[in-house]
């Protein structure tokens, strides 16, 4: 995947040395959103004293979001934008941040900071000791804190999907949706190029192509708070999402995880 139409801040870091964290954000119509959360994420890393970038996929976004994260790049450490050029879906856009990043360490994290910055430090300590490749911050645990609470009707389905996903695709893990997942560079490279789905469905074929390769997946209780703007609307993502369920399954039965990127 090319990045001819990425723009690189004046004084980032030598792309031959890899910094400490990368950051990925899909952006689809995120210029409220980003610079609030762009500048959240320089203070907590320049308090932490880590090396970083930071890219922003844009994702064929209509508003201004690209014009804002140029703008931002002459003042934000490591800040890069990546266009599609068109909507592709938000996996698809993670998937070319995710491949694009070269941090020894790689944070997916969504636009709205709906997983503040400051839980990365819960997900650092498992991997950073050993003790497992795939840090996943989790609403569902018993130590997770919720700071603004979806819908009931939203939060039901979740739970009703979160079911399915047991049933048929991915046991023991209690939340694979939340946007905030920590991995060691090696693991993104091998997993990464093997997802098929472009959709919102993609946090779960991330996780089953992990888990099938024996990679270690823990899961951090974390902070959160729901965004009323959410991009993930019920009615028209909810089928796919099920659909993509069954796709995930028919893709491993055909071999399309063993080996080989997506094209």
């Amino acid at each position: 995947m090319g990045s001819d139409n990425s723009q690189l801040n004046e004084g980032q870091h030598d792309m031959n040395i890899a910094p400490d964290v990368s950051i990925v954000i899909p952006a689809y119509n995120e210029s409220q959103h980003l610079p609030k959360s762009l500048e959240a994420i320089e203070n907590h890393f320049n308090i932490r004293n880590l090396t970083r970038e930071i890219l922003v996929v844009d994702d064929g976004s209509q508003d201004d979001t690209v014009q804002i994260v140029s703008d931002l790049s002459n003042q934000i450490t490591g800040l890069k934008v990546i266009t599609n050029g068109r909507n592709r879906g938000k996996g698809f856009a993670v998937r070319r941040g995710m491949l694009e990043a070269i941090g020894n360490l790689i944070l997916m994290s969504d636009a709205d900071q709906s997983s503040p910055i400051e839980e990365m430090d819960k997900l650092l300590p498992p991997i950073q000791n050993g003790q497992t490749d795939i840090a996943i911050g989790s609403r569902a645990l018993e130590e997770s804190l919720i700071d603004i609470h979806q819908p009931f009707y939203r939060e039901r389905l979740g739970c009703f999907y979160n079911d399915l996903i047991q049933l048929f695709v991915l046991r023991g893990i209690k939340d694979t949706q939340c946007g905030f997942k920590l991995f060691r560079r090696e693991v993104v490279r091998d997993v990464f190029p093997r997802m098929q789905l472009d959709g919102f469905a993609f946090d779960v074929e991330v996780l089953f192509v992990a888990r099938k390769l024996g990679y270690r997946i823990s899961e951090i209780p974390i902070t959160w708070r729901n965004d009323p703007d959410t991009r993930i609307k019920l009615f028209r993502h909810g089928s796919k999402m099920l659909a993509d369920l069954f796709r995930i399954r028919w893709n491993d039965y055909k071999g399309l995880y063993n080996s080989g990127p997506h094209q």
